[in-house]
């Protein structure tokens, strides 16, 4: 009898444990009211992704996305003129390409200066797909040798030259040095010249690309610098004025309805006209 009291203590003390087990099972609440305050506050819990505070503040480097909805808006030009005193207009001759030549659907912005201008005559010789060689070719084999007076010429090309700088080798030096023998032909008879500078055509994206894109600025400041160096009258920078956004490409508002990056369309030209008649041609009427 005596060896068996220990045992009989075991089975007692396994068979409360056992119960106290039973009971913590069978009650979740007292088990629920064990637990830390935090845990069951549910702070100590890892936040759920949306709750997430200001890691989802947009970086600095996406803030133009929100810029992007808003309506484009057109840079001004510039416009660079040399020293001295303008001469009254009364004969203008116009140079250019496609841009300009009224017979394929350019040169509104001459439409509306002949328009404005009631009492100036506008000699319209510019020739779809012309380079600047071709402008210079016309102008001392067909315009000069005719004997009238102008007193100002508009001359806007270049465009075609540089994307055939590689088809027909039309380098910069070769676009600058022919359009300064046409500045100079033309100042050496008594005609005030205004430049337009080459304008956007980085949707023309068979043939633009970041070295004609580079090109097309070197080119553009080197019209600008033509006042200053009394080469020229007036030079219009027309490169920031039918931009918008990205100043490679031509505003959509102002290239509809061609689509080809290259040409512009009628709020194009009368942003360009509106531009000379508030610069060079402001006293055009008087």
């Amino acid at each position: 009898m005596a060896r068996s009291y220990p045992t009989r203590l075991s089975w007692l003390a396994l068979a409360c444990i056992s119960a106290l087990c039973c009971c913590q099972r069978a009650d979740p609440t007292a088990a629920a009211l064990a637990a830390p305050a935090e845990t069951r506050s549910g702070s100590a819990v890892p936040q759920p992704p949306e709750a997430a505070p200001a890691a989802a503040a947009p970086l600095l480097s996406e803030a133009p996305a929100a810029a992007a909805s808003s309506p484009p808006v057109a840079v001004p030009s510039a416009i660079a003129s040399a020293a001295g005193p303008a001469t009254p207009f009364s004969h203008v001759l116009v140079l250019g390409d496609s841009l300009t030549d009224e017979k394929v659907g350019g040169g509104g912005f001459v439409r509306i200066l002949r328009e404005r201008c009631t009492n100036v005559t506008f000699d319209n010789r510019a020739k779809g797909g012309f380079m600047v060689n071709q402008i210079l070719k016309r102008l001392e084999k067909e315009v000069l040798p005719e004997g009238n007076h102008y007193s100002h010429a508009i001359v806007f090309g270049g465009v075609n030259d540089l994307y055939s700088d590689q088809t027909a080798n039309r380098s910069l030096a070769r676009i600058e040095g022919d359009l300064t023998r046409i500045y100079g032909a033309l100042k050496a008879r008594g005609t005030q010249v205004i430049a337009i500078t080459v304008t956007p055509w980085g949707d023309f994206k068979r043939w633009f690309t970041p070295e004609r894109s580079q090109h097309t600025q070197a080119l553009n400041s080197w019209i600008l610098a033509q006042p200053a160096a009394a080469s020229i009258k007036n030079a219009l920078d027309a490169y920031p004025l039918l931009s918008c956004g990205d100043p490679e490409r031509l505003c959509p508002e102002l290239a509809a309805p061609h689509k080809d990056g290259l040409h512009f369309g009628k709020l194009g030209h009368q942003k360009l006209a509106q531009a000379l008649l508030e610069g060079p041609f402001l006293g055009c009427q008087r």
